[in-house]
């Protein structure tokens, strides 16, 4: 038969779109046209694929060969799609059985020898074909990503030989499997923070309800040592939280790196990133620094020094947890649910208050302006991080050690449990009429709270997500109702002098 049908996957945003290989073998003058709004790479998968196929020892049909990549509408970029076009050219030509390959779909780059090279977007191509209930094929050095979703069925191949084999039935391949690692994920410990009792009472509130946090302070306190912490002390992640961040981190330039697997990823972009590396851009469009931290920490250091508008492109994320790029040819969606960490000097010279500090009250202002209200009414807590204590830099004695991330940790996961069985989400995610079912007060503590609200000159935002923090801190203390003691805490955390502008 002249005509073949394999199927493949296209990377569209964070999702595989399905692609309909289509082959034909006709009479005419020996070409090879490839049609279905295929790139540049695509195009040149006619070049790979004749090369691979002779020097696998396989008959390059000398004939008029036309490739439709359908839907004809969908780009298609990348050289996933040289194996699915190989397959195609033999299955049309009857090398191959037709047959054996109507319940699989096939990605992969070919080399000019016929070996298969590794391709991005692996996660999300298995993950659709997981739906489709069709067996995968693909690259040797896949497998490993592959293996990670354990109710697919996949097969590694190092060459194009290898899957005709098993097409054929001579010599089956070895399907995917997890290496069963330990998940267990070494993260750099809490406890190697000394002093700074009232930071650390803040990740750990900051942790237990995924809340955004500030840290304010002069330069050598701990700020960024803090924020560097902070993933020792959150939950694991959950395997559905496992399979979204490493999809995004799949489409990504830099690809998925197996051992990371289960890590909750912590992104630190120098302050000269542009809005586009930290939303997202291009053609096709790719992720940006925010969904590369999704269900972890996007770590902004030196706040004040970020480009103004790069800040504020991070406003609606933080609020919707998902990005949407849209450019002439292409539209994409990714998810950004990160948790906002950010460290700034109080000044300019970072000084204020101390003898050594020069910075007029106009620098100041201009400094502390640089950060816009708006962006700051975002964020869940703000810390201020003083100068340690120089008796506690010298090596602990027994006995005075602090306590370490697992210790912090247990309380933590406690904490996020009782949120899991009472709403079913984090206390952050909590909606306006959840807040009011599971957020009560008493009369006296509803006039302590508006009376801070009014004398800090705070938005109806900052109102709910003090209430938020105060839900946080109570579910730490084991507490069923909020107390006055936890909502004085969560004011309190939002009382930072130095931010006011």
């Amino acid at each position: 038969m002249s005509l073949a049908t394999v199927y493949s996957r296209a990377i569209t945003g964070i999702d595989a779109q399905a692609v309909t290989v289509e082959v034909h073998l006709s009479n005419g003058l020996p070409s090879l046209n490839i049609v279905g709004m295929a790139e540049t790479a695509v195009k040149e998968s006619k070049d790979r694929v004749r090369s691979a196929l002779i020097n696998s020892q396989f008959s390059f049909p000398q004939q008029r060969i036309t490739i439709n990549l359908a839907p004809a509408d969908l780009p298609k970029e990348g050289g996933r799609f040289d194996l699915p076009i190989a397959l195609g050219i033999l299955a049309a030509s009857g090398q191959i059985p037709l047959n054996s390959l109507m319940d699989k779909e096939f990605i992969g780059e070919l080399g000019l020898t016929g070996e298969l090279r590794a391709v991005r977007g692996v996660l999300p191509t298995i993950l659709a074909t997981l739906k489709a209930k069709r067996t995968m094929i693909l690259p040797q050095g896949n497998s490993a990503e592959a293996a990670l979703i354990e109710k697919a069925e996949c097969f590694g191949a190092d060459s194009l030989l290898a899957v005709c084999a098993h097409l054929h039935g001579q010599q089956h391949l070895d399907i995917a499997q997890h290496s069963g690692q330990s998940d267990i994920v070494d993260y750099p410990d809490i406890a190697d923070v000394r002093g700074q009792a009232h930071a650390r009472r803040a990740i750990e509130v900051a942790a237990a309800g995924g809340h955004s946090l500030l840290f304010s302070g002069p330069p050598g306190t701990g700020k960024t040592m803090l924020a560097s912490r902070l993933p020792s002390i959150m939950p694991a992640m959950t395997e559905q939280e496992a399979v979204g961040t490493a999809t995004v981190h799949s489409i990504s330039t830099s690809g998925f790196n197996v051992e990371r697997w289960r890590q909750r990823p912590f992104r630190s972009p120098h302050h000269t990133a542009s809005a586009v590396a930290m939303v997202g851009g291009g053609s096709p469009p790719q992720p940006g620094e925010i969904s590369l931290a999704h269900n972890g920490i996007l770590f902004l250091d030196e706040l004040p020094e970020f480009d103004r508008k790069v800040l504020e492109v991070l406003r609606e994320p933080i609020e919707s947890g998902k990005i949407t790029i849209s450019r002439a040819a292409h539209q994409a969606e990714f998810p950004a649910r990160f948790q906002l960490v950010a460290a700034m000097n109080p000044c300019p010279c970072g000084y204020l208050g101390q003898a050594r500090c020069y910075c007029t009250e106009d620098q100041v202002r201009r400094y502390k302006a640089k950060v816009s209200g708006p962006l700051i009414d975002r964020i869940d807590m703000l810390v201020e991080v003083p100068p340690v204590a120089k008796a506690m830099l010298r090596p602990a004695e027994e006995g005075e050690q602090e306590e370490n991330s697992l210790t912090v940790q247990k309380r933590v996961v406690t904490a996020r449990a009782q949120q899991m069985k009472r709403a079913g989400k984090a206390n952050y995610l909590l909606e306006h009429k959840e807040l009011q079912e599971y957020c009560p007060l008493s009369e006296s503590d509803y006039q302590l709270l508006e009376q801070a609200i009014n004398r800090l000159g705070l938005s109806a935002r900052a109102y709910h997500r003090i209430l938020k923090v105060a839900r946080t801190i109570a579910d730490l203390a084991g507490s069923d109702q909020i107390q006055t003691l936890h909502l004085s805490e969560a004011i309190g955390y939002r009382r930072l002098d130095t931010i006011s502008n």
